[in-house]
């Protein structure tokens, strides 16, 4: 196997220089295609919005699809952009000279705040078209907003905070009745609860953002200038409506933490991204004099929520003084900056321009820019012109920058539905793995990808790291599919060698005992694999040998187990003197074949629990099958050991009921050898009935007088039914064993009478006990004295047996008598018998003029007649009709051979009635006379009535209709 590995790896450095040669000639190490059909489109895509002002547009405000866009001095048009043909225009109604200064507009698109440059306010709901003034806001200039989007509603703001250009923030609250509308004020009050100061003083509040953190959490982010503020603090649960006066109380001795850089744009704008409607921002990007501050927000941080934080610093082309800039959005992965004349766009990952759009000179200057957050639009403005802007799969390059950060988890997130672009990601993360010698982790990221094999495989042999390889490989194999079944044999052959080897090197060292084991376990888990079953088992044959040729013997039991190959693990137990562990195997499984040819064995050395695992496997194995082993076992084995034999039969017959001849024989002859008690019992209990005696009579009686077994030979002749030869041994035993056999034959009294004629010369000439033969007098009917007495000798004098002469000479005078009473009784009956002939002679019976045949209900007198004793009356005709159907096939012949001989007779017929015994006319030489013929046919004939003899019982169960003329009745009655 090692040289075919080494053939391997040759193969694998030639196709690698065959693979280098594709390359060089632009053949793509990958098996994706890269190729785009069409022309792909912008991240961002402007579209410039038909629609022509009347008058400049000083600001513009988008949310919730609602647009709201200031012209003019005292015009409001409001536009929903689901339905852009339906634009609605408010007057403000101020006849000064106040000038629209900026505009908030809260996350629903419900309320609208139009902050005035003269420090007053007005506020407009959507479902309304008349503006109200806010009274308690007048002599504030409104800087920024921080809407409630947590308990706001279309008719009512909630608790929200306004920033001053003054540096103060005040809370307020905007409530619209349903009834009356604006029947009362909608400011419902509007108090100072905090003041932003820079090193110089107050400054302008630029933006304000209330967020909701956990656990009752709130974070309240406010910028000026320079400087960025963050307000943490909780507000009890139900209180929520109280407004945020407790988070701002916790800071009025002491300043809270904020961000501060040197530089000043006389402003600042602080951008959120949502990723969801109603969820929290994820990240935030704040412009200011330095540059752009930008990270994400972590909301389980106990004091500021900005994390990851990066300064984006301006370029050489942004010059603050002359052309700073003006807005910022912020996208999942971009912000957006608005210059004068142009927009940029930085990507947050790495910070580079990735897109910029310049506008012509015609527009004029670029004014401002904000974004939808529930649509993820972006919208621009000049004093004549709108643009919008498309985002449009913005996450489609994100896995190249992320790639090349080396943050392939990120990179593989966003290309996890582009394959070509996943395959590139894993080979580029193999490879920086690789460089950093973690092997383990880029043999897995090689395995997923599309490279050669070949070259990676090399690439490992190269650097001589079997551990990666063996981890590639596993990965690669449990990618490939299952039609592949070429590579799965190589693969899977190829681990397997690998982990022997790397098997026997931990093996020989102590030190790494841990490591042993645990590579130990990850070699049978790969063993066990249900995904290589089948492939192992098809080429269980070169596992094998693998396993061979490493010795490694524990390995190979373990695959035999697997493959369920468990002939070869008893093999090897038993090889190894391992009977225990051997059996364990065979009753664990209880593969019927595989005792069968292991049990020779392992009885020799282990037979009681042999015997155990035989009688727990019951029915499912054959006993005949295991006779050959218990014949081996029990020749060369002591009387003890016999008995587990013995054993092993019993529960055979009695447990299982067997009826196999071999095994009730061999049963018998274990008894015969050790056991007598039991073959007496057992042929006893076996009975005595040749038809349901299952062992070999023949090979019973050879094996019991070959031991010596008499009283077992006599049971057997018994059942031969050879009594004869039953009472010639019983009488070499015992004579009362003799004369249970002489009363066998109860049928053949002659038999008997010999039997025990047997025993009384037996008792007489043997053992000369005349007392004894007289008893065989009382116990047999049959023997009389008379029998006995030749078998006496000369000397003996009457006087033994004078009582029994007397006895002989009572029963023949009472035998006598009887034959006489008996005589007597049968001259009585003959004479009896000779009367009831003579009165049946002289019986007669009357028959009235009127009656009628019972068959065809026609007059009886007028054609011949028979009467019967029950009283049914019959033309001739018609009873032999009735008759002669039923009528066995002799009788119908001879019913018609005497009709033929009547009908051939001249003497005329006067009556049908039984011919009288005078009456012999004859015919001629050897033939009938006419009136005998007559009788012979009434014999047939009117032998019983019928309606009321056998013949209506016998015909019973016939049809009423003949079978094959139920089809002519059927329609003859249609």
């Amino acid at each position: 196997m090692a040289s075919i590995l080494d053939e391997y790896e040759d193969s694998l450095h030639r196709s690698a220089s065959v693979q280098q040669s594709r390359a060089s000639v632009g053949i793509p190490h990958s098996g994706y295609v890269n190729a785009r059909l069409e022309k792909e489109t912008p991240i961002f895509n402007k579209q410039r919005i038909d629609f022509a002002p009347p008058e400049k547009i000083n600001s513009l405000v988008v949310s919730s699809n609602q647009l709201c866009m200031s012209l003019g001095k005292d015009t409001l048009l409001r536009i929903d952009l689901g339905k852009p043909d339906e634009p609605n225009q408010v007057e403000l109604g101020r006849k000064d000279e106040a000038r629209v200064y900026k505009m908030f507009l809260d996350h629903t698109g419900s309320h609208l705040l139009i902050a005035l440059n003269t420090s007053e306010c007005l506020y407009l709901n959507r479902s309304v078209q008349k503006v109200r003034a806010l009274s308690r806001w007048k002599g504030h200039l409104i800087e920024s907003v921080g809407w409630n989007k947590f308990l706001g509603s279309e008719t009512n703001t909630g608790p929200i905070l306004v920033g001053t250009s003054q540096g103060q923030i005040y809370e307020a609250e905007i409530s619209v009745s349903e009834g009356s509308l604006f029947s009362t004020n909608p400011d419902q009050y509007f108090r100072q609860v905090y003041t932003l100061e820079e090193e110089s003083g107050p400054a302008p509040v630029c933006c304000l953002e209330i967020e909701r953190g956990i656990e009752g959490k709130f974070f309240i982010i406010a910028t000026t200038r320079k400087r960025l503020f963050q307000f943490v603090g909780k507000v009890p649960e139900g209180t929520e409506q109280q407004g945020f006066s407790s988070i701002f109380a916790m800071h009025a001795d002491h300043l809270p933490s904020f961000r501060e850089f040197p530089a000043n744009l006389g402003f600042s704008e602080i951008a959120f991204y949502t990723p969801k409607l109603r969820s929290n921002p994820r990240s935030f990007a704040w412009m200011m004099g330095n540059g752009v501050l930008y990270g994400t927000l972590d909301y389980s941080r106990p004091d500021s929520i900005l994390s990851d934080e990066r300064v984006w610093v301006y370029p050489s082309d942004i010059d603050i003084t002359v052309n700073k800039p003006i807005s910022i959005v912020l996208t999942q992965f971009h912000f957006l900056l608005l210059l004068p004349d142009r927009v940029k766009a930085v990507c947050t990952l790495n910070g580079q321009v990735v897109f910029q759009d310049l506008f012509l000179e015609k527009f004029g200057l670029l004014t401002r820019m904000i974004k939808d957050p529930t649509v993820q639009q972006i919208w621009i403005h000049t004093e004549k012109v709108v643009f919008r802007y498309h985002v449009q799969r913005e996450s489609r390059d994100v896995w190249k920058m992320y790639m090349n950060m080396n943050k392939f988890d990120l990179a593989k997130e966003y290309c996890k539905d582009r394959p070509e672009c996943l395959d590139i990601v894993l080979a580029k993360e193999a490879e920086h793995c690789f460089q950093n010698k973690r092997y383990l982790d880029s043999a897995k990221c090689y395995a997923l990808t599309q490279n050669y094999f070949e070259e990676i495989a090399l690439k490992f042999i190269e650097a001589k790291q079997e551990e990666a390889l063996m981890e590639f490989l596993i990965k690669k194999l449990s990618n490939l599919k299952p039609s592949e079944k070429t590579q799965t044999t190589l693969l899977t052959t190829w681990l397997t060698e690998l982990y022997l080897n790397w098997l026997g090197i931990l093996e020989g060292d102590p030190s790494k005992r841990n490591l042993y084991l645990d590579t130990r376990e990850k070699f049978r888990t790969f063993l066990s694999s249900p995904k290589n079953k089948d492939c192992l088992f098809n080429n269980r044959a070169s596992i094998y040998d693998l396993l061979a040729s490493h010795g490694d013997t524990e390995h190979m039991v373990y695959f035999a187990v697997i493959m369920q190959d468990y002939e070869r693990v008893v093999a090897h137990h038993c090889q190894h003197d391992e009977y225990d562990e051997a059996l364990n195997v065979l009753s664990r499984h209880r593969d019927e074949k595989l005792f069968y040819k292991f049990s020779p064995v392992l009885i020799q050395h282990i037979p009681k629990k042999v015997v155990d695992a035989w009688i727990s496997m019951g029915s499912r194995l054959d006993a005949r099958n295991l006779i050959p082993a218990l014949v081996n076992y029990s020749q060369s084995a002591s009387t003890q050991q016999i008995n587990e034999a013995i054993r092993y039969m019993e529960f055979c017959v009695y447990q299982l009921e067997e009826t196999q001849q071999a095994i009730h024989n061999y049963l018998l002859s274990l008894y015969a050898l050790c056991r007598q008690d039991s073959l007496l019992s057992y042929l006893e209990q076996a009975g005595t009935n040749p038809n349901r005696i299952h062992y070999d009579l023949k090979y019973a009686l050879r094996l019991c007088a070959e031991h010596g077994h008499h009283r077992a030979c006599v049971h057997i002749y018994k059942v031969m039914e050879l009594y004869e030869e039953a009472v010639d041994l019983a009488l070499q035993v015992d004579v009362d064993l003799a004369k249970s056999c002489a009363d066998l034959p109860e049928d053949d009294e002659e038999l008997r009478k010999k039997l025990w004629l047997k025993i009384a010369r037996h008792v007489v000439q043997e053992e000369k006990d005349v007392k004894k033969a007289m008893a065989c007098l009382s116990s047999c009917a049959l023997l009389k004295i008379e029998d006995v007495l030749p078998f006496f000798p000369d000397f003996v004098t009457i006087d033994h047996f004078k009582e029994a002469i007397c006895n002989s000479l009572e029963d023949y005078n009472k035998h006598i008598e009887e034959l006489k009473r008996e005589m007597e009784e049968a001259t009585q009956s003959a004479k009896r018998i000779r009367e009831d002939i003579q009165e049946m002679r002289n019986k007669y019976g009357s028959v009235e003029p009127q009656e009628k045949c019972a068959a065809c209900d026609f007059p009886l007198l007028n054609r011949p007649f028979y009467l019967f004793l029950c009283g049914h009356m019959f033309h001739y005709d018609c009873l032999l009709q009735a008759v002669f159907p039923n009528l066995p096939a002799y009788k119908q012949a001879k019913l018609e051979d005497l009709q033929k001989k009547l009908a051939a007779t001249s003497q005329p017929s006067k009556s049908h009635h039984r011919p009288k015994d005078a009456d012999t006319i004859s015919l001629g030489k050897g033939q009938q006379s006419r009136e005998q013929i007559k009788a012979d046919i009434d014999d047939i004939v009117a032998a019983e009535c019928v309606y009321c003899g056998e013949l209506m019982i016998r015909s019973i169960d016939k049809p009423f209709i003949d079978p094959q003329k139920y089809e002519e009745e059927m329609q003859s009655w249609l």
